[in-house]
């Protein structure tokens, strides 16, 4: 079962997840939210209830509400919605899945368990092969996040014969600055794969290597800019590549010594956005407002210079 006539590729943005300043879930910033990735920054693809989305903080239920919301908003909008289903257990993960194909979603994604880690891979193909065998019609992506997760598994022997356990499966979600191992994934994938790179400041490198496109938080401010990135990378305008990716670099660079968490990027979104996203859950700590303007001004010096 190769998906090929819909694969996915460009840049797709991590989104965060909006709450009310209570830290409810906050459904009416989700059509907005779409609105602002399409017109502003030219996305038309997301991951939904991943790592940027604090999905390890939601319930199964908030994570359907949303699911179901960011799939109907998207409807006739967006290229592809992923919803990440992955969880702690196997239960709720198949119990996400199976939601996911009901509302209509693009595909699933799946990251590894990191409370009992999987110790082999063989354990963690088994693993994503029960979770995709209740959503059969969906591709299905691995999402692969070792700094997080500490399961440092090489991507390359989790994809050894994978589509005979996971008939659906359809790329990586690579999210490790490893480009050994990323580029040993895309020279031993089949064309209808999608392999995705999630480090936003190495995505250059990662182009060079075969990636059919990116997975990240900072594409819900500077996807306009990283759009242009690709197109001097394809159009073979290597100086105009690297000059934004150096410039991205610069300005993450800078965050990284404020302490560049979920919180801090959250609320650089809102500054830039002018989305009221709300806070983060505990225990991601909420962002002190002039450390996000200290970071948005960088940013806008970012921009004024590409």
């Amino acid at each position: 079962m190769a998906f090929v006539d819909n694969k996915l590729a460009g840049l797709v943005a991590a989104t965060f997840t909006p709450f009310t300043s209570q830290g409810e879930i906050n459904l009416t910033e989700i059509g907005p939210y779409i609105n602002y990735l399409v017109e502003k920054q030219g996305v038309k693809n997301i991951f939904v209830n991943g790592t940027t989305g604090e999905s390890m903080s939601l319930s199964v239920a908030e994570r359907k509400i949303l699911a179901d919301e960011w799939c109907g908003k998207a409807r006739g909008k967006m290229d592809q919605v992923i919803v990440h289903v992955g969880c702690m257990n196997l239960k709720e993960s198949q119990e996400l899945a199976r939601h996911a194909a009901q509302i209509g979603a693009s595909g699933i994604a799946v990251i590894a368990p990191s409370f009992y880690k999987p110790s082999t891979a063989d354990v963690l193909r088994t693993f994503l092969k029960e979770i995709a065998a209740v959503a059969p019609t969906l591709p299905f992506y691995y999402y692969h996040l070792p700094a997080v997760t500490g399961v440092n598994i090489p991507v390359r022997e989790v994809l050894q014969n994978i589509e005979e356990l996971i008939p659906s499966f359809s790329g990586v979600k690579f999210s490790s600055s490893d480009l050994m191992d990323f580029g040993q994934c895309v020279s031993h994938s089949p064309p209808h794969w999608s392999l995705l790179y999630g480090v936003d400041e190495q995505l250059l490198a990662a182009l060079a290597l075969g990636a059919h496109g990116a997975v990240g938080s900072t594409y819900n401010y500077v996807g306009r800019h990283i759009n242009n990135l690709i197109s001097a990378f394809n159009s073979g305008d290597l100086i105009e590549a690297r000059s934004i990716q150096f410039k991205l670099q610069e300005l993450l660079s800078h965050a990284f010594k404020l302490g560049f968490d979920v919180g801090v990027n959250k609320q650089l979104m809102v500054e830039l956005s002018g989305l009221p996203l709300g806070p983060p859950r505990l225990p991601v700590r909420p962002c002190p407002l002039p450390q996000a303007q200290e970071i948005a001004q960088k940013y806008h010096n970012f921009v004024l210079h590409i």
